[in-house]
């Protein structure tokens, strides 16, 4: 008897456990399982360092599209089992993780290429804003470049 696939996503102003997630997708039918772990990293901007992240989302509609990148996942790499995200909100600081994805499939290629692309999407599709907090105490709301609404790259 097969298990079905499982797909789990959590937002939580708590801290992130990598092995939490990767056990949410393990399976002894899988021979892989690709994780990415997204932290928030000391970056210098116009003079001023990052000290950490604030994170806000709308919920309803993030677990939505979390349905909607799972369905793609699967239309892509028909293979892979498990899907689990879990992404902070609230304030993170530098070096803790802000997002943790893992994939679970019977092969690695299927899974990496299936990771990278659903943290890809995530980052374009998903209603989920940072603003980064710097040590002047000032503060700038920061869009991904994936975005399709972006301004990265214009001038």
């Amino acid at each position: 008897m097969s298990e079905e696939p499982r797909d789990v996503f959590k937002l939580s102003c708590d801290w992130l456990s990598v092995q939490e997630v990767v056990d949410a997708v393990n399976s002894s039918s899988c021979g892989a399982v690709s994780v990415f772990i997204g932290t928030t990293r000391e970056d210098q901007v116009e003079g001023r360092k990052v000290i950490g992240l604030e994170y806000e989302a709308y919920e309803l509609m993030a677990k939505s599209e979390f349905s909607r990148l799972c369905d793609d996942i699967r239309a892509r790499w028909p293979i892979v089992k498990h899907i689990c995200v879990h992404h902070r909100l609230g304030w993170v600081k530098v070096g803790e993780a802000s997002v943790v994805m893992a994939i679970s499939s019977p092969h690695r290629d299927d899974g990496q290429q299936a990771i990278q692309h659903g943290i890809s999407q995530l980052k374009a599709t998903m209603p989920i804003w940072k603003k980064e907090v710097y040590d002047s105490q000032d503060a700038d709301w920061k869009e991904n470049a994936e975005c399709s609404w972006s301004t990265h790259g214009e001038k």
